[in-house]
């Protein structure tokens, strides 16, 4: 797994030496905020994988793994103003320290910078890759768009909010992985499957991310913790709670949702209603299976041997983070 904290730190020195002093520097300057607050740089670091994986130099998909990095951090600007958020990885968001119009703009100029990566490669790379990073970015519109109506919404299914999550963040992971197989110039055949491996790896990471949310500790999540609970947000642990509970306990979920309480006591009570009903042993169940699925894809990959061993730690990795 070295290798991964080398793709890591190449993301990084790239990204330290893009020169965000521009002006006007009311628009740059969150950009360069948000892109070097760090965080995990999963996307990326999977796109210099990929290229590796399948027969490329990892420093040849630099620039389309900055592009990842890139359309993330506009994602999290936009996400953290539709959820009045006030931590991105530990520290203040764009929109908390600036202001909601600065959020706004400055995460539409780090959409547009995206693009402008893909601009250094041959003219045939350039269209695959603006391709699948289009179809992908309004994927993830619409997963958005789905998570905001879901708020409003009283029926919401386990597959719905599934699909959710699959279109909100694990078709762009699939993206970050196909990018790299699409610099290296491999088969139809390992692009389709690296995709789906990281499509179905997205879920999964999701899905953990969603319960480090109730469950993890804000100096290694980065993030407040129970904010989801806050914001009444239908996760996989509220819908399967609501599907487990007894009508009492179905009750006093349902009561705790329509509230606008910030507040420890509504957290608290929540957890226990996540934990009594066994939500949060069948979430883990779920993680599971969605990273069986992405290590099955691995199966019909045509690599080393030794790159499908990495690739099926990494997926591992993620079913125990705390990060």
């Amino acid at each position: 797994m070295n290798n991964f904290i080398d793709y890591k730190n190449a993301v990084a020195d790239y990204i330290n030496q893009i020169n965000f002093n521009k002006n006007p520097k009311e628009l740059y300057e969150p950009i360069g905020y948000i892109a070097n607050l760090g965080g995990k740089r999963l996307r990326p670091l999977l796109t210099l994988f990929a290229a590796e994986v399948f027969g490329a130099a990892p420093n040849e998909a630099i620039h389309a793994a900055v592009a990842i990095e890139l359309f993330h951090n506009f994602s999290l600007i936009h996400d953290d103003i539709m959820d009045d958020a006030p931590l991105r990885r530990g520290e203040k968001t764009v929109h908390e320290k600036w202001n909601l119009n600065t959020g706004i703009l400055s995460g539409d100029a780090m959409l547009i910078l995206a693009y402008q990566y893909f601009e250094n490669y041959e003219p045939a790379i350039f269209k695959d890759l603006a391709k699948l990073f289009s179809k992908t970015a309004l994927e993830v519109c619409e997963g958005q768009q789905l998570d905001i109506n879901f708020e409003t919404r009283n029926n919401v299914s386990i597959p719905e909010y599934i699909k959710m999550i699959d279109y909100k963040t694990a078709v762009l992971v699939g993206a970050a992985l196909e990018m790299g197989a699409i610099v290296a110039k491999t088969t139809p055949s390992n692009k389709e499957a690296i995709y789906n491996f990281g499509r179905h790896l997205g879920i999964a990471f999701q899905l953990q991310d969603d319960y480090l949310d109730a469950f993890g500790e804000t100096a290694t999540f980065g993030k407040q913790i129970g904010g989801d609970i806050l914001e009444n947000k239908k996760t996989y642990l509220y819908l399967k709670t609501l599907e487990n509970a007894s009508e009492e306990d179905k009750k006093e979920l349902v009561k705790w949702y329509a509230t606008k309480e910030n507040s420890q006591e509504k957290i608290d009570s929540v957890k226990q209603l996540f934990i009594k009903t066994n939500a949060t042993g069948d979430m883990q169940l779920l993680i599971e299976e969605y990273t069986q699925k992405a290590l099955q894809q691995l199966e019909t990959l045509e690599i080393a041997y030794h790159f499908k061993e990495e690739l099926k730690e990494f997926a591992v990795s993620l079913m125990s983070r705390t990060v």
